[in-house]
């Protein structure tokens, strides 16, 4: 195991200890982990406070439970997105050294809710963008691995058609520059305030909420990704080629999303999707490439201190942020 000098035994870390609302965080000093022979020990110098760990703090749909404990939280200290600066690796890790600078996500162990957490090295973490600081990069993937995963379940690629519902969030705008990337013609909808910064994403039309219905929109797309679960299926079939495919982050009414992306292949025509969302190596380094290029940026509402991590989880759940919140530490 290689250490830097500077690593202390103790640390600072929001817990939970019961599920429930953000008030069940609360600040303790802990242990700093030791990292495994495959790990590296990272010094947290952002993350982010997002839907991912929400979910997991409430336990609002119940099946979360099987991955984050019964009856309390296995895992105390959140924080699935990082980014900071590695202190240690274990003996068997070559791909990273101490001092490199990081950012990835972890949403098997978190713990990025502290001023130190360990995450496997074959995992999914990259090398900091360059010119990129820890804020910018805190908030490169979680939103945009869920958008990554659906859109490649959709099977989108040059000359696609492809609608995006609730642009602004942070899977919405990422679902944006990523489509673009792929070469799809990317229709997006968002609210009156932010239509020119949607528009900056490359979206290549914009459709205002305020003003305009959606649903009412002619022509027919290969993809409508509902990016923030407002829509439902029945509403939104008619806007679909007949290879089309509907897909949305939420369940929907009665988890009538998955129930119907479980019979879809049993009849003709446009069809629910519900893909499982994973991440690896190669797509954080696919984020990181796209970063450097300029090509993929994440939206930020605020940046906020470590000691405000509460009250910004309070303002996520009311579901008016924009893109990020970024939490900095130390």
């Amino acid at each position: 195991m290689k250490y830097s000098a500077t690593v202390p035994t103790r640390m600072q870390a929001w817990t939970y200890r019961r599920y429930g609302p953000p008030d069940v965080l609360q600040r303790e000093e802990l242990p700093v982990p030791t990292p495994g022979p495959k790990d590296i020990l990272v010094r947290v110098h952002a993350t982010t406070v997002n839907r991912t760990d929400c979910g997991f703090r409430s336990a609002e749909y119940v099946i979360s439970r099987l991955f984050s404990g019964l009856f309390r939280p296995k895992r105390p200290v959140l924080g699935c997105e990082f980014a900071g600066e590695v202190v240690a690796v274990g003996e068997q890790v070559d791909r990273f050294k101490v001092g490199d600078k990081v950012f990835g996500y972890d949403d098997q162990r978190f713990g990025a809710y502290a001023e130190y957490m360990v995450t496997a090295a074959d995992g999914g973490a990259a090398l900091l963008p360059q010119g990129w600081s820890y804020p910018e990069a805190a908030p490169l993937t979680e939103g945009i691995h869920y958008a990554w995963c659906d859109l490649k379940a959709a099977d989108i690629g040059p000359g696609s058609r492809v609608l995006v519902y609730g642009a602004t969030g942070a899977i919405g705008s990422g679902a944006v520059q990523l489509a673009v990337s792929l070469g799809a013609e990317v229709t997006a909808v968002c609210t009156t305030p932010h239509v020119e910064r949607i528009k900056a994403l490359g979206a290549h039309k914009v459709i205002d909420r305020n003003t305009t219905d959606f649903r009412t929109e002619p022509g027919s797309f290969d993809l409508v990704f509902d990016a923030v679960g407002k829509s439902r299926f029945k509403h939104c079939r008619h806007l679909l080629t007949p290879n089309g495919c509907y897909i949305s982050t939420e369940l929907g009414p009665r988890s009538e999303n998955v129930f119907l992306a479980m019979v879809g292949g049993l009849r003709k025509g446009p069809r629910v999707r519900f893909p499982l969302p994973t991440i690896s190596q190669a797509d954080v380094e696919h984020f990181r490439s796209m970063a450097e290029a300029g090509t993929l940026r994440p939206l930020i509402d605020r940046v906020v201190g470590f000691k405000e991590l509460v009250e910004a989880t309070r303002y996520v759940e009311t579901g008016q942020k924009i893109g990020n919140v970024v939490v900095t530490i130390g």
